[in-house]
């Protein structure tokens, strides 16, 4: 039972860092973009930083969202106006063994933001 809500509480605290990690990665892109949309040293300074702190951190995806909510070419430099949107994955698997048996879940989160 201790097990069961050791493995909870890590998957809480996954759930929540993996949330964070896509504010934080979006609202420091929407400031630095970079000249490709995502490559900017603020942001990879971020992404290496929420790498530490959520085990199993996958790379952000970063798409450029038009004020009409359609999406733009990722190869062309977003402006103002428009929005940043973060799409980030860590896949947690659970060490008590019952709930090892249900797999791996993925905790995603997806944040946007406006582009200053």
């Amino acid at each position: 039972l201790m097990m069961g809500i050791f493995d909870l509480g890590r998957a809480i605290y996954q759930y929540n860092g993996v949330s964070e990690a896509a504010r934080e990665i979006a609202r420091v892109t929407s400031v630095h973009p970079g000249t490709t949309l995502g490559n900017s040293t603020e942001t990879a300074a971020v992404v290496a930083t929420q790498k530490g702190l959520i085990p199993n951190l996958g790379n952000p995806t970063f798409t450029c969202i038009d004020i009409d909510g359609s999406t733009l070419n990722t190869s062309t430099t977003c402006v103002a106006g428009n929005q940043v949107k973060v799409v980030i994955v860590a896949p947690y698997r659970p060490v008590t063994p019952l709930l090892g048996l249900i797999g791996t879940w993925n905790m995603q989160s997806t944040s946007a933001v406006s582009i200053q």
